[in-house]
């Protein structure tokens, strides 16, 4: 073994680990009812009224279970499912899903419900976005290790795990792509 090998190994074994957080610890729920100035050209709600409200609750979310600021590092899916109308009040719902050493993925659920009715909400949207937890000078620090409560957290876990292999696989053949092109005298 290096040097450098024992000495990051020593430094691994005397950082403590930290204590996992259930999923339920960081569980939110952002409400907010729709108005017209939310309205799109078609007069439905705008889809970036719906994805600020997706990274607020997101945010909330990773803050909490980080224990401190946590950054959209991406947004890896948002599917809009139905539109969603004035006068709707909208529910997202978002839980940490997976983590990482320094990141996690949020899962979140949007639903709609009309605001003067008892009809039980619909969903209209989700998406999968992933958090960097940084320190005060904006640089990474570690989060605690999610621990799955639910049969759906576990399933919810286990689909994150492949959502980031295919993040890294599709980040590492790009780059790879990239790097072919410059070789053969090709400027992007």
């Amino acid at each position: 073994m290096t040097d450098q090998a024992e000495q990051a190994s020593a430094a691994e074994s005397a950082t403590p680990e930290i204590p996992g957080k259930p999923t339920s610890a960081s569980r939110t729920t952002l409400s907010h009812i729709m108005t017209h100035s939310d309205t799109n050209l078609l007069g439905t709600v705008h889809g970036g009224v719906i994805m600020k409200l997706v990274d607020d609750a997101a945010g909330a979310v990773a803050g909490r279970h980080s224990g401190g600021p946590a950054v959209t590092a991406s947004m890896d899916e948002m599917a809009f499912l139905e539109p969603v109308r004035v006068g709707d009040l909208v529910h997202v719902k978002a839980q940490v899903n997976w983590t990482g050493r320094t990141s996690m993925e949020v899962g979140v659920r949007v639903l709609a419900e009309r605001w003067n009715e008892s009809a039980p909400a619909t969903q209209v949207g989700s998406a999968y976005l992933v958090f960097a937890a940084v320190d005060a000078d904006g640089k990474p620090r570690s989060v605690p290790p999610v621990v799955p409560e639910t049969e759906k957290d576990k399933r919810r876990y286990q689909e994150a795990q492949i959502r980031r292999t295919h993040r890294l696989a599709r980040r590492r053949a790009i780059m790879e792509l990239r790097e072919k092109r410059a070789a053969e005298g090709f400027e992007d």
